[in-house]
């Protein structure tokens, strides 16, 4: 089933000859429970990509279908909302709140809404990512892969329908990278969560089932592993 359809998907900043075009039509489709990687150089759009599709940026020209939804349709008021309910975003410089404990860190995604936590959902999350002898600590307390741990059951509290990884090893030594794969690898395998992993290591992306690679702003090659 089809959980993400971006069709001639295009961005450009500025304007006549200040334009500069980060995407040039975009189509991709991701399936549910799939394990991508989009690898590209710095420069190459895939982070522009990213934000599209997390609906943090809008295209200038094409469709990005999520879970069925247009994000084009939606105001900035309603994308917020989805992309809070809909869309896990990791990013590499964790994003933490530091005055609030790792439980409130995680949680805040339903705090904000007023939802009910799923105790036992909760409790598979913290301790498949091993973190649930650190709720009651502050961000500060944590190592970098520990952050990454929480920044992790955060995305994943709302059970959203697509994780978006943005260099989520980047900020890591190599221990800790392995780590944060391993766990994407277990959270994509157990919990059934769709991955999208944004990478400029060719290495990290081997670790997904498929490789899509963009170039100036074009997907060059799409190639499934295994």
């Amino acid at each position: 089933m089809e959980i993400l359809k971006c069709t001639g998907v295009e961005k450009v900043y500025g304007k006549g000859e200040q334009a500069v075009a980060a995407l040039r039509g975009v189509d991709l489709s991701l399936e549910r429970g799939e394990f991508t990687a989009i690898v590209g150089a710095s420069g190459s759009g895939k982070s522009t990509l990213l934000h599209i599709l997390g609906s943090v940026d809008r295209p200038t020209k094409g469709q990005v279908l999520v879970d069925g939804v247009d994000m084009s349709a939606l105001s900035a008021r309603e994308a917020a909302i989805f992309r809070r309910r809909k869309v896990g975003l990791v990013y590499q410089f964790y994003n933490l709140i530091p005055t609030l404990t790792v439980e409130r860190n995680i949680l805040m995604p339903l705090l904000l809404d007023k939802r009910k936590l799923e105790q036992a959902y909760f409790e598979e999350i913290i301790h498949s990512l091993g973190i649930e002898d650190k709720l009651k600590r502050l961000p500060h307390e944590l190592s970098g892969g520990q952050q990454q741990r929480v920044a992790m059951a955060r995305a994943l509290i709302y059970r959203p329908a697509l994780l978006l990884a943005d260099e989520p090893t980047g900020n890591l030594d190599q221990k800790n990278s392995r780590e944060i794969l391993e766990l994407l690898k277990l959270s994509n395998r157990n919990l059934a969560q769709t991955i999208l992993l944004i990478t400029h290591d060719e290495q990290v992306a081997l670790e997904a089932d498929r490789i899509v690679t963009i170039a100036d702003g074009q997907v060059v090659a799409d190639r499934k592993r295994g």
